[in-house]
């Protein structure tokens, strides 16, 4: 049987304001291609389909879409579950129309395990499918003490609980996978994951996702990676980079073909869709970044610039720039550090209220203070210096 793994889509979500939409629908063009290419028989999709509970009427239709897609009228299995950014109720509303296309949608956690069957290699796959397993979608208390170590463990221990008892279905001659969307010990994170566990409260131990799975499928976290266990316990990532943590990424799903009793050996299938996330450090300032624009570096990319100063940048020189390229994100002047001696000595010869304005403007931009703030500021400091010299 061949799989593949993929979760974190989040579609919806956007880029500090800009819309990623069509490079959403350019991942799900690639992943309908990559499932014909690689003859997949079973798409499994662990979490966080959209990036909020109540996501744009764009995003859910590129998902119905895609998933109609990637099942291609039942002749393949495609198992969805909901992470910690998707509605439950709201992801599962459609399954009686989906589950006639071969599609299994799930919500909440239950402990009924999932079957999925290929005509092609007439194999059997049943899935410990857990849903994001929050205490609020458990509907139970898990530990009455606010230690975060205890309710790690009583957390960690529910969850093993769980995943058990739906493993208790799994037999000899079916390919036997764990499939959820938590945080587990060990795992590398990246800044555009929005935390779904308090400190280290909920975190799960490797030893609660074995439960003789041959392969535990993971969403949550966006880099690619395999979490060191005994056997392969493995995030997908997610399809694009969404954060600027993650610039030079690589962005992948997993595929593996299994057989009932064999080990997996996931292998990566690398993405070429998205708009790559990239950092600018312009050591040498405005020139600099000028020269890289005139040589097309990262024509596609979206840009965090930080470029080196000696005095504010001014509106238009922001303007010229996003004029030049779409795709800055940031752009954050840094100014050097004042170090000669003989400008120290002549800033120190200027007069407060020139001093300020020349702090301001750096402060803001360029931007000019009202004659009514630089007056305030030096009604503030004279009070200071008056009290300094009288001790109060």
């Amino acid at each position: 049987m061949r799989i593949l793994h993929t979760a974190d889509w989040h579609f919806g979500r956007a880029l500090e304001g800009r819309s990623r939409m069509e490079e959403q629908s350019a991942f799900m063009d690639e992943l309908v291609q990559i499932v014909e290419d690689e003859q997949i028989d079973l798409v499994l999709v662990a979490g966080d389909v959209y990036d909020s509970v109540n996501p744009p009427a764009l995003a859910e239709q590129l998902f119905y879409e895609g998933v109609s897609r990637l099942a291609a009228g039942g002749r393949r299995q495609v198992v969805v579950i909901a992470g910690n950014h998707d509605q439950p109720e709201r992801l599962a509303a459609s399954s009686p129309l989906a589950a006639a296309q071969g599609i299994t949608l799930l919500g909440l956690p239950t402990p009924q395990l999932v079957t999925a069957g290929t005509a092609r290699t007439g194999e059997l796959a049943k899935i410990a499918a857990l849903p994001y397993p929050s205490e609020a979608r458990l509907k139970e208390l898990l530990s009455e003490d606010a230690d975060e170590e205890s309710l790690r463990s009583h957390y960690s221990a529910r969850v093993g609980q769980l995943i058990r008892r739906m493993a208790s279905g799994f037999t000899g001659d079916s390919v036997n996978v764990v499939m959820s969307h938590l945080y587990v010990l060990g795992g590398s994170e990246t800044e555009s994951e929005r935390p779904i566990q308090v400190g280290g409260a909920y975190t799960v131990d490797t030893a609660a996702l074995t439960a003789g799975a041959q392969y535990v499928a993971l969403g949550h976290l966006h880099r690619p990676q395999l979490v060191k266990a005994p056997m392969p316990i493995r995030y997908a990532g997610s399809p694009l980079a969404y954060s600027f943590s993650e610039a030079g990424q690589a962005k992948s799903v997993t595929v593996l073909e299994l057989a009932p009793g064999e080990e997996a050996r996931p292998r990566e299938i690398f993405l070429r869709s998205g708009r790559p996330l990239v950092s600018w450090k312009a050591v040498e300032g405005l020139q600099q970044v000028h020269r890289w624009l005139d040589e097309g570096r990262d024509p596609s990319a979206w840009i965090d610039l930080e470029i080196l100063m000696t005095e504010a940048m001014s509106l238009e020189q922001i303007q010229a720039l996003r004029r030049a390229r779409a795709g800055f994100i940031h752009i954050r002047p840094v100014f050097t550090e004042i170090a000669d001696t003989t400008e120290l000595t002549a800033m120190s010869s200027l007069p407060m209220d020139e001093l300020f304005t020349r702090f301001y403007a750096r402060r803001t931009g360029g931007a000019v203070p009202e004659p009514e703030l630089v007056r305030l500021f030096l009604e503030l400091l004279h009070e200071t210096t008056a009290q300094e010299t009288s001790g109060e």
